[in-house]
């Protein structure tokens, strides 16, 4: 098998495409956390009860003329937990779907209209939120179907493009379009707001989105045959790596899948590990306001910060990965437990430890930024394990997954809110051992059980054992 250089290749191009798909997706989900601070009018009853246990004011804030024009909304804690949550209930429901439909149909569509679908929502969002909370919550889950097809239609496009022993390299390159997007858009979200009006965040954020979609429905197709420029070497590169490794049966094969301990390792890392990161995306923002005295300004940077460095973990923790797979002939099993590993433990301990430093806002920022990059070795890891035990249907398990791993976002927050009902320091110190806990049971699950082979189940027909 001669390899075929990466510059310019077809392969590289979706990759590309769809780091900006991803990057537009996350920032579309995470623009409301930011203005949702905004969206709300400040609450009196909180800043006479200044206990001691809050942190003291330490913004050198400069009166910067600010825009007060936005509508401003009285909702309560409880309320705001729900519009956050409200996008994870469309989000779970097309997950399974999804993935089916883009194994049958191909993903590009599905993936294309499930960001378009994205963006139209979110270029009403402001009128819904003025049309009530109701309203709000609706165009949120709305916002969710679209979305919930996209990871899925995605894997199952890799599954025909992905070379095996270049997945990690290309599959991390278009999913950091995701932690980018958060990246980006939390402090420009947060300066937005400042300076303009807070419903400018989802009319430009929305309208990207569909500049977006018009590229993507030009310059990509579902499958290497059908591509209109790829050069013939590519495209025989990328089929006779893939010849043993598909499947041709049409119907799924649901009971031995759903029976399968290797999918089971992946469903619990995966609902782990989303359970502290949708802890953490949500409640960040609110976490550095309430507790550490940041402006919104700081904030946004702050809250951007530990993004910034998982995005840079994941792409080069996909070339790592791949790098010891090939030249240094570690197994994919061996590879994906030891990222998985390193992706799950390290967040937990940074996570417990921020909870334990008081007022030192520095070390604070510090071990969140460390606990959330060192979530970017997952990428490596369980995240595209899928592609590793089945990659026909690579798109309909990261649907199963994926499903598991919606309901901490579901959860996660309303608890969380829940439980930091005074915002004092202990109350936040209980929110990261819960998250920690989970990551570790995760992490010990997956190494147990995890596999990195194709499976029986996998190929066509059973009989065939592939060592």
């Amino acid at each position: 098998l001669v390899s075929v250089p990466a510059c310019c290749s077809a392969r590289y191009n979706l990759a590309l495409l769809a780091c900006f798909g991803f990057f537009l997706l996350y920032a579309l989900r995470v623009n409301l956390s930011v203005a949702l601070v905004d969206m709300v009018e400040p609450n009196t009853s909180l800043a006479k009860n200044m206990t001691s246990s809050v942190c003291p004011e330490h913004s050198s804030t400069i009166n910067v003329p600010r825009n007060t024009t936005g509508e401003k909304y009285s909702w309560d804690a409880d309320t705001q937990g729900w519009i956050l949550g409200s996008f994870f209930y469309g989000y779970i429901i097309t997950q399974i779907p999804g993935g089916y439909l883009a194994s049958k149909t191909g993903g590009k569509l599905l993936l294309g209209f499930g960001i378009f679908g994205t963006s139209v929502f979110t270029l009403l969002t402001p009128l819904a939120a003025n049309l009530g909370v109701g309203y709000l919550i609706a165009v949120r889950a709305l916002e969710g179907l679209g979305e919930g097809v996209t990871f899925p239609a995605m894997h199952s496009m890799w599954s025909s493009w992905a070379p095996p022993l270049e997945r990690s390299k290309l599959l991390s390159i278009s999913y950091a379009g995701a932690q980018l997007g958060t990246v980006v858009s939390l402090p420009l979200s947060g300066l937005i707001c400042y300076y303009m009006n807070w419903v400018y965040v989802f009319y430009i954020f929305g309208a990207l989105g569909v500049l977006w979609w018009f590229f993507w429905m030009c310059l990509v197709s579902d499958t290497p045959e059908t591509h209109r420029s790829i050069s013939h070497a590519e495209k025989e590169y990328i089929l006779s790596s893939l010849k043993d490794q598909l499947s041709t049966q049409k119907s799924v094969p649901w009971r031995p899948m759903l029976q399968s301990l290797p999918l089971w390792a992946i469903v619990v890392a995966h609902f782990s590990y989303n359970w502290t990161f949708y802890t953490l995306l949500t409640l960040l923002p609110t976490y550095m306001k309430e507790i550490l005295r940041f402006d919104a300004q700081e904030n946004g940077f702050l809250s951007a910060l530990p993004y910034f460095g998982c995005w840079l973990c994941i792409i080069l923790s996909g070339q790592i990965a791949d790098y010891l797979r090939e030249k240094q002939n570690f197994s994919t099993v061996c590879v994906r437990k030891c990222f998985t590993l390193i992706g799950m433990i390290g967040p937990a301990v940074f996570l417990v430890a921020a909870g334990f430093i008081g007022c030192n806002y520095a070390l604070a920022v510090a071990f969140v930024t460390i606990s959330t990059t060192l979530g970017g070795f997952c990428t490596s890891g369980y995240s595209i394990n899928h592609l590793d035990i089945a990659p026909s249907y690579a798109g309909i398990l990261l649907g199963i997954t994926n499903s598991f791993a919606t309901i901490p976002g579901m959860v996660g927050p309303v608890i969380a809110k829940n439980l930091t009902h005074n915002n004092t320091v202990e109350e936040w110190q209980i929110v990261f051992y819960i998250a920690a806990s989970i990551n570790l049971f995760g992490a010990i699950f997956f190494a147990l059980f995890a596999s990195g082979e194709v499976q029986d189940w996998a190929v066509s027909g059973y009989h065939l054992h592939r060592n």
